[in-house]
């Protein structure tokens, strides 16, 4: 029973990660270094879902992609079914809820650069294009790293998004919460506790992993042969 939702979970995760990393990179490089005198209104945006009860941003996404909808309807003629109730939903609603935990550490990375390399690149004929790829990411890499890490961990605990997503269908959109919940919601503690424990560890040792190699970032030892 807990392995095809751990196996789900992961799959979500990894998912989900991915096209954050896609999404996050050029929207956090945005964010660092436009002077567009309202770019605090797409930060306050990217920042919404941290303070946003998740189930009042899983019922919009809900509603968003519903049959109802534009969007449902273009999707559902287009591949024969909705997205309510899917994985595919489920990483929609994991995309939007954990975008923030992304973005915003590339985007404080990105910022804290210091401006005259980048000068120096544009006086010496670089493009902003390699600018980012051979100055921008590897000296941001600590802050990119960071956010794909706290994506994933974010997107494994998820339930109150996914559940009003993707509701409770064993194999298909039961995650490991929402797997945890239905444990506990049949008074099976023993079960509820070693899957629980199973999540706690695996996020324990993601997050000791992330901050080990942050440390060693700090000193300077990514250069280690």
């Amino acid at each position: 029973m807990i392995l095809p939702a751990l196996t789900l979970t992961l799959r979500l995760a990894v998912v989900v990660s991915a096209l954050l990393l896609v999404i996050g990179l050029p929207l956090a490089y945005w964010l660092a270094f436009s002077r567009w005198r309202w770019k605090f209104l797409c930060e306050a945006i990217v920042s919404l879902p941290i303070v946003l009860p998740p189930t009042v941003l899983g019922f919009y996404v809900l509603v968003a992609i519903g049959p109802l909808s534009p969007f449902g309807r273009w999707y559902q003629a287009l591949t024969g079914h909705g997205l309510a109730f899917t994985f595919e939903g489920l990483v929609v609603g994991s995309v939007l809820y954990s975008l923030p935990f992304a973005v915003q550490p590339m985007a404080a990375s990105f910022a804290a650069l210091d401006r005259k390399l980048l000068d120096a690149s544009a006086l010496l004929g670089a493009s902003r294009w390699r600018t980012f790829w051979r100055i921008v990411l590897p000296l941001g890499l600590p802050g990119v790293l960071t956010g794909i890490v706290l994506s994933f961990a974010h997107t494994l605990g998820e339930f109150g998004v996914v559940l009003m997503i993707g509701g409770n269908i064993p194999g298909a959109t039961q995650t490991v919460s929402i797997l945890i919940y239905d444990q506990v919601q049949a008074l099976d503690y023993v079960t509820a506790n070693r899957t629980a424990l199973l999540l706690l560890s695996f996020c324990f040792v993601l997050l000791a992993i992330l901050y080990g190699l942050r440390r060693r970032s700090a000193w300077g030892l990514w250069d280690w042969k």
